[in-house]
C-alpha cells in the first residue's frame, strides 16, 4: 500500500500538476548533467596554474586546485541555513585542499570537524596511514637528496682544482656542519612540533607567527656563528698540523658565511610548508635551484677561474636562492598557503620561551649525531690512508641511505604533530603502530641490501683492492647500523611531532658519548678491530638508543602531550 505524500499547500491552494517518476528521474538527470557541466567548465577555466604543467611528468600525487564560487550576489546575504553553511564549507576546505603540493587526506584526516566546528571522532586505518606516509615520504626523499646534492657538488669541483684545495673545502664542510648547519636543523626541529600542531588545531594564524619567531631567532644564532666562522682560519690552525690549509678553509668558511642567513631561512620555511601538508613545496624550489647551483659553480671555478673563492661564493648564491624561490612558490604558485600567513606582527618578538624549550633539545638532538660521527671519522685518519678512504666510501652509502628513514621520519613527525593538535589521541596511536611497522621494513630491506652487496658497492667507488676489501668487511656492521638508526629515526620522529625533543637529546648526548663513542674508539684502537671496531660501536650505540626511547614512548601518556600541546598555543 502506498502512502500519499504530504502536501505543504495551504488547504484552499489549487492542486498542482504531480509529475510521474520518469518525469522526476529524466529532470533529475538533467540537473545532475547540467551542474556536472558547470564544474567542468568551471575546472578547464580556472583549475589549472603553472605548476600543474610544471610537474606534469613528476613519479608523485601533483594536483591544481579549483577557486570556489558562489550564485549570491557581491554584498548580498547568504541564503544558507546553518547547517547547509557547514557543510558547504567543509567542501570548500576540501577543494582548496586539492590544491597543487597538498598531497590528499592531509587536512581531511588531521583536523576532523562536526558541523559546530568541535574536534569530531574519526578513525584511521594501517592502509590508509602506510598509503599517505608514501605520498608525504616520497618528494621529501627528493627534497633531502637534491639538498645533499649541494655539499657534493661543491667537493666533486674542488677536488678537480687540487688535493690541498679538496682537503681545505673538506675541513670547512665539517666544521661548518657542526658549527652552524647543525645548530640550525636543530632549531628548524621546534617547528615540526610548533606548526604542525597549530595547523592540525586549526588556529593556522600560529604557524605563520611561529615561523616569523624562528627566523628572528636564527638570525640571532647567525650572530655566534658567524664569529665562529670569521675566526675559523686560527682556530683550526691550533688544531690541524698543516697552516696553510686551515686558513684556507678558514677564508672558505668567512665567505660562506654571506649563505648562512639564507640557508637558515628555508630551513624554517619548509617547516611551513610541510605543517600545511604542502611536501612537494621545497622540492619545486630545489629542482629548480640544484642545475643553477652546479652551473655556478662550473661558471665560477672552470670559466672565472676563480679557484676554492668561486665555490664559495657559488654556494652562497644558491643558498640565498632558497628563501626567494619558496617565497615565490607560496606567493604565486600555491596562495592557498597564505592562509597561515597573519603578516608581519611586533608578536614575533616576544614569547620566545616554548620555542626555546623545544629548540634547545633540538640542538642538542641534532648535534650531538653529527659531531659522534665527525669524531670517528677524524680517528680514522691515524690508521692508515686506505682506511680514511673506506671510510669515506662507507659514510657516503649510510648518509645516501638514511635519507630514505630520514625523509619518512620527517612526514611522520608533521602527521603526528597534525594530529596530537587536533586532539585525534586515538588515530595518532593507530598511526604510529601502523609506522613503526615500515621503518621494521625499511630496516630489513637496508640490513639485506648491504649484507647481500658488501662486495659489489665498494667496486663502485674505487678499483684499490685493500679498499674494497676494508669497505666489504664493514658493510654487514654498516647493516646493523642502519637497521638500528632506521627504527631510531621512527622514534625521534615521533619525539618530534609529539613536543619530547628534551628526551631524544638527553638520550642521544648519554649513548654516544657514554656508550657509543668510547666502545667504538676502545674497540677501534685498544682491540686493533679498526674500521669494524668503530662501526660495531656505531651500531651499538645505534641500538640502545632505540631501545631506550622506545621504553620511554611505550610509558608516555598520550593524553599529556595533547595538553602539552593546548598550553604551547595558549
Amino acid at each position: 500500500m502506498r502512502l500519499p505524500t504530504p502536501s505543504t499547500d495551504p488547504p484552499d491552494a489549487p492542486r498542482r500538476p504531480q509529475l510521474s517518476p520518469p518525469a522526476t528521474l529524466r529532470i533529475a538527470t538533467y540537473l545532475e548533467q547540467r551542474n556536472r557541466s558547470d564544474v567542468e567548465v568551471g575546472l578547464h577555466s580556472y583549475g589549472y596554474d603553472i605548476s600543474s604543467l610544471a610537474f606534469g611528468i613528476a613519479p608523485f600525487p601533483c594536483i591544481a586546485g579549483a577557486q570556489a564560487y558562489t550564485m549570491d550576489a557581491p554584498g548580498a546575504p547568504r541564503r544558507l541555513s546553518g547547517e547547509r553553511a557547514a557543510l558547504l564549507s567543509a567542501q570548500e576546505g576540501a577543494a582548496q585542499q586539492a590544491q597543487y603540493g597538498t598531497l590528499p587526506g592531509s587536512a581531511a584526516m588531521a583536523r576532523p570537524l562536526d558541523p559546530e566546528g568541535a574536534v569530531a571522532a574519526a578513525g584511521t586505518t594501517a592502509g590508509q596511514e602506510a598509503r599517505l606516509l608514501f605520498q608525504y615520504s616520497v618528494p621529501l626523499m627528493g627534497t633531502y637528496l637534491l639538498q645533499y646534492s649541494f655539499s657534493l657538488t661543491t667537493l666533486f669541483v674542488v677536488g678537480h682544482i687540487g688535493t690541498q684545495e679538496l682537503g681545505a673545502v673538506s675541513l670547512a664542510t665539517m666544521t661548518a656542519n657542526i658549527t652552524g648547519l647543525a645548530v640550525y636543523e636543530g632549531l628548524a626541529t621546534s617547528l615540526d612540533t610548533l606548526c604542525a600542531q597549530a595547523y592540525g588545531s586549526g588556529r593556522k594564524e600560529l604557524v605563520g607567527l611561529y615561523l616569523q619567531r624562528m627566523v628572528l631567532f636564527m638570525l640571532a644564532a647567525t650572530v655566534p656563528i658567524g664569529a665562529v666562522w670569521l675566526c675559523s682560519g686560527w682556530i683550526l690552525a691550533a688544531l690541524v698540523p698543516e697552516t696553510e690549509l686551515a686558513h684556507l678553509a678558514g677564508r672558505y668558511l668567512s665567505l660562506l658565511l654571506a649563505g648562512a642567513p639564507g640557508y637558515a631561512i628555508f630551513e624554517a620555511g619548509k617547516r611551513f610548508t610541510q605543517a600545511q601538508g604542502l611536501f612537494n613545496a621545497a622540492l619545486f624550489v630545489l629542482l629548480i635551484s640544484t642545475p643553477i647551483n652546479m652551473l655556478l659553480h662550473y661558471a665560477f671555478v672552470f670559466v672565472l677561474q676563480w679557484g676554492v673563492t668561486g665555490a664559495a661564493t657559488a654556494t652562497v648564491i644558491a643558498h640565498n636562492l632558497l628563501p626567494l624561490l619558496l617565497c615565490t612558490y607560496v606567493c604565486f604558485v600555491n596562495p592557498q598557503s597564505l592562509q597561515c600567513w597573519p603578516g608581519f606582527s611586533n608578536a614575533a618578538f616576544s614569547n620566545w620561551g616554548p620555542m626555546a624549550r623545544l629548540a634547545v633539545p633540538g640542538i642538542v638532538m641534532v648535534e650531538t649525531e653529527w659531531l659522534a660521527f665527525d669524531i670517528l671519522t677524524f680517528s680514522t685518519s691515524y690508521l692508515s690512508t686506505a682506511h680514511l678512504g673506506a671510510q669515506s666510501i662507507i659514510m657516503t652509502l649510510a648518509i645516501a641511505m638514511y635519507h630514505v628513514p630520514f625523509s619518512v621520519g620527517v612526514a611522520v613527525s608533521t602527521r603526528l604533530g597534525n594530529l596530537i593538535g587536533a586532539e585525534s589521541v586515538n588515530v595518532a596511536r593507530t598511526a604510529s603502530r601502523t609506522y613503526a611497522l615500515i621503518f621494521l621494513m625499511i630496516g630489513l630491506f637496508d640490513f639485506t641490501f648491504l649484507t647481500a652487496l658488501r662486495h659489489v658497492l665498494p667496486r663502485a667507488f674505487t678499483s684499490d683492492p685493500e679498499v674494497v676489501s676494508i669497505v666489504a668487511a664493514v658493510l654487514p656492521l654498516l647493516a646493523a647500523f642502519q637497521f638500528a638508526d632506521s627504527t631510531t629515526a621512527l622514534a625521534n620522529a615521533i619525539l618530534r611531532g609529539l613536543g619530547k625533543q628534551n628526551v631524544g637529546g638527553w638520550c642521544n648526548l648519554l649513548v654516544y658519548y657514554v656508550i657509543a663513542v668510547p666502545l667504538a674508539l676502545f674497540l677501534c684502537f685498544r682491540n686493533h678491530l679498526q674500521l669494524v671496531g668503530l662501526w660495531a660501536g656505531c651500531a651499538v650505540g645505534s641500538g640502545c638508543i632505540s631501545i631506550s626511547e622506545a621504553f620511554y614512548l611505550k610509558r608516555l601518556k598520550w593524553d599529556k602531550a595533547v595538553e602539552n600541546a593546548r598550553e604551547r598555543q595558549r
